[in-house]
C-alpha cells in the first residue's frame, strides 16, 4: 500500500507498526478466542491490557504516585465543563489564559458555571504570542489557573510553565502529550484527547493529583464526578476500549523510540525542517507566530495570496500530502507533525515547499 503523508490535525497519523498490530490481533486477541473490543471491561483480557496502559503512562510521563490516571469519553470538550463544575468554588474565580481557540472555548464554558478571570487574552495580537511564564501569577481568590499547552489552530505552544504556588495549575495537553518531557508535579491536572499524539479518537487521558479530590464539588451527577472515576480506577462505566488498546500500542512504540526524550528530539528535528524553509524563504512563506512560542506540533504559515495557497494545496495533494489546509476559522496552511508522523514525510514536505517557491517565487 502506498500510504499518504498525513498532516491532518486530528484524528491524526498512527505508527504503521501499531496499525499492523491492531490488524493482527483484532479478530483473536492474543489467543483468547475473541476480540479485545468484545471483551468485558470487568475481566480478562481487558483488565491486564488496561493496567499495562496506565503503567506505561505513569512510566513514560514520570507521573508521581500521588496522581490518579484514568481515561474518560467526551473528548477535551467534556473537560471544559467538568473542570469548573468540579473545582470552581463559589466566591472565587478561575483564571484562564486565552491563547487561542481551545482555551477560549474552555473559558466560555467555565463562565457558564462560575466567575472567570481572563488573566491573559491574546485576541489583540491575533494569538501570536504568550505571556512570560515567570510573570504569570494567579488571582488571590483563584480556584485554579488554566492553560492550553499547544493551540492546534494558531500554532502556538508553551515552552515553559508558570509557577502558581498553592493555586492548582490545570493544562489541556491534547495536542502535545508525550511530545516532550513535562514536569507533571507542577500541575494539579493534565488532560488531553488522545487523537493527536497517542491514538485514535474516543478516549481522553486524565492525570489528576489526588488532593484535588478534596477540593471538588460533592454535588455532581455520577459521570461528571472525578472522585467517582478515581475510586473506580476509571472503570465506573464501560470505557472506550478500542481507543485505550490502541493507546497502549502507541505508548509501547514511544517507549521503543526513546520515550518522551526521544519524541522531544524527533519533534525538534521535524519542526525545524519546515521552520527553516519558512525563515529562509525571504518572505515567500511567513509564520504569524512569535518565534519563541512556535508550536512544534502544528506549523502554521501563510503565502502571498489565497490563490497561491490553493495552488500549493493542489500540488501537495498530487504528491500524496493530505491535511495541509489551515483551519476554516483562520485559513492559510498548517502542517500537523505529531509524534507518529515519519521524519521522511516532513522532509518531503520541506523539499516540496522549496521547489514550489523556486517555480512560483
Amino acid at each position: 500500500m502506498n500510504r499518504k503523508k498525513n498532516f491532518f490535525a486530528g484524528p491524526s497519523v498512527l505508527p504503521v507498526e501499531v496499525l499492523q498490530q491492531l490488524h493482527e490481533d483484532l479478530l483473536d486477541y492474543k489467543g483468547y478466542g475473541l476480540s479485545m473490543i468484545e471483551a468485558s471491561h470487568r475481566g480478562q483480557p481487558f483488565e491486564t491490557m488496561y493496567q499495562e496502559t496506565l503503567s506505561l503512562v505513569r512510566s513514560l510521563m514520570n507521573v508521581p504516585e500521588d496522581y490518579e490516571i484514568f481515561f474518560l469519553g467526551g473528548g477535551a470538550t467534556l473537560q471544559f465543563s467538568m473542570i469548573p463544575m468540579n473545582f470552581l468554588k463559589n466566591g472565587t474565580v478561575a483564571d484562564y489564559i486565552k491563547s487561542g481557540t481551545w482555551s477560549n472555548k474552555a473559558a466560555a464554558d467555565a463562565a457558564k458555571v462560575g466567575d472567570v478571570n481572563l488573566y491573559y487574552d491574546g485576541t489583540d495580537n491575533g494569538f501570536s504570542s504568550l505571556p512570560d511564564p515567570s510573570a504569570v501569577k494567579p488571582s488571590e481568590n483563584s480556584s485554579y489557573l488554566y492553560l492550553c499547552s499547544n493551540e492546534t489552530i494558531g500554532g502556538i505552544e508553551w515552552q515553559s510553565w508558570p509557577e502558581t504556588g498553592d493555586v492548582p495549575l490545570i493544562a489541556d495537553m491534547s495536542s502535545d502529550l508525550l511530545s516532550r518531557p513535562v514536569p507533571v508535579e507542577k500541575f494539579s491536572m493534565i488532560y488531553g484527547g488522545v487523537q493527536k499524539n497517542l491514538g485514535p479518537a474516543g478516549a481522553t487521558l486524565v492525570i489528576l493529583k489526588k488532593d484535588m479530590l478534596e477540593r471538588q464539588n460533592p454535588n455532581l451527577t455520577a459521570y461528571l464526578d472525578y472522585s467517582l472515576h478515581a475510586k473506580g480506577g476509571g472503570l465506573y462505566n464501560t470505557p472506550p476500549v478500542f481507543s485505550i488498546w490502541a493507546v497502549k500500542l502507541v505508548l509501547e512504540w514511544i517507549q521503543k523510540n526513546g520515550g518522551a526524550e526521544g519524541m522531544d528530539k524527533r519533534a525538534a528535528l521535524k519542526s525545524s525542517l519546515i521552520y527553516d524553509v519558512i525563515d529562509g524563504s525571504d518572505g515567500f512563506y511567513r509564520s504569524p507566530v512569535d518565534k519563541n512560542v512556535r508550536s512544534r506540533m502544528n506549523v502554521v504559515f501563510r503565502m502571498g495570496s489565497e490563490e497561491l495557497e490553493k495552488k500549493f494545496l493542489a500540488e501537495a495533494g498530487e504528491n500524496g500530502m493530505l491535511g495541509l489546509k489551515g483551519h476554516r476559522s483562520v485559513g492559510g496552511l498548517r502542517a500537523s507533525i505529531y509524534n507518529s508522523l515519519p521524519v521522511e514525510d516532513v522532509q518531503a514536505l520541506a523539499d516540496m515547499m522549496k521547489e514550489f517557491q523556486r517555480v512560483n517565487g
